[in-house]
């Protein structure tokens, strides 16, 4: 399988931004272990803090030959319908990733307005979110 993962604003932080919510891992150190995890399957990576990007990316997806997507859009996430219509024309598999728990921090950020272009979500359960996301997509296609 050829998978996408996807990361908005901030996320480049990862390590450094609170890391008594996100942690002290690098998205280096998850994607490094994702892929050794995962070594049979491609997984492609981008991250931007800048919505148009990500949606010309997204779009690309269009013309690649990726099998799923996991997106964790950041705080774009509470508020982009631009990315949403984006992840609407795209219909692969896709999963929505957040790190820390969003149900449980500024109010804010209880809505996700991307959802509803997704087929689930994992919030809360850390990094290992992007592992169980994975595991998901793979055992998805497995059934189909």
């Amino acid at each position: 399988m050829n998978i996408l993962i996807v990361n908005g604003p901030n996320l480049n932080l990862l390590g450094r931004r609170e890391p008594s919510i996100y942690g002290h891992e690098t998205f280096e150190d998850i994607l490094s272990a994702l892929r050794a995890e995962f070594g049979g399957h491609e997984i492609g990576y981008v991250q931007s803090n800048h919505e148009g990007e990500l949606i010309d990316r997204l779009q690309a997806v269009l013309s690649e030959d990726w099998d799923g997507l996991i997106v964790n859009l950041g705080a774009f996430t509470h508020y982009s319908y631009a990315l949403y219509d984006t992840l609407r024309a795209l219909s692969l598999p896709k999963i929505e990733v957040h790190i820390s728990h969003i149900f449980a921090r500024e109010a804010f950020r209880h809505q996700s307005v991307i959802s509803p272009a997704c087929d689930g979500m994992i919030s809360g359960l850390g990094t290992d979110g992007y592992r169980l996301a994975l595991q998901h997509l793979i055992g998805r296609a497995k059934k189909n």
